[in-house]
């Protein structure tokens, strides 16, 4: 074989070999995309770098992988389901109590399926792999409960939070905790306000 064939040899060689990291590149890419959605596109602008993002992704899954992850009793079920009633019968008499409370019942839920719970910014890290899907929802509920706490969440914003927080629980249960509760007329016989 001649020097020129087989550097023309080795040439394509390298070009296979690139599109082949290429495309599993991509893939992965796509992968994430599909895995994390919102959350993948979050941490592209937060980072402002894809490879940053898709990094962090990895390390995310890596560290959900070593969870003692464990499924609900259908009693423990029915338990938060019966709490999730109450949160919502709540909000019409009191919302920020009840905004509060259903961040209790959330910690508790996410600490009982075996996720962390010590810290905010590791539970959405490790709540991202399998419930990437409401994770924008609880992310904008916990925001309110924080400043619902400081009394600087309007009416709206704290109803907002209780849907907010009833889409991942709903996720975490598996199904509907409980079905949207009608507004009880008041004392005047106007609606409450819902959650």
């Amino acid at each position: 074989m001649s020097p020129a064939q087989v550097i023309l040899l080795l040439v394509v060689a390298a070009i296979v070999v690139a599109a082949v990291v290429v495309g599993i590149r991509i893939q992965r890419s796509r992968k994430l995309q599909a895995t994390f959605g919102d959350e993948y596109e979050r941490l592209v602008t937060e980072h402002d770098s894809k490879a940053a993002a898709e990094k962090e992704l990895l390390e995310r899954q890596r560290r959900h992988a070593e969870l003692d992850l464990r499924p609900l009793t259908p009693e423990a079920r029915s338990r938060y389901a019966d709490e999730w009633q109450e949160v919502q019968a709540r909000f019409v008499d009191a919302p920020e109590d009840a905004v509060g409370a259903a961040d209790e019942v959330v910690t508790r839920l996410v600490g009982e399926i075996g996720y962390p719970t010590g810290d905010y910014d590791d539970q959405v890290a490790q709540l991202s792999v399998d419930h990437a899907r409401t994770l924008s929802a609880y992310r904008r509920a916990h925001e309110i409960s924080e400043r619902a706490r400081r009394h600087e969440a309007s009416v709206e914003e704290l109803r907002q939070a209780v849907v907010q927080y009833r889409e991942l629980v709903a996720d975490l249960l598996g199904e509907e905790p409980v079905p949207p509760q009608r507004p009880q007329p008041t004392a005047e016989g106007r609606p409450a306000p819902r959650p």
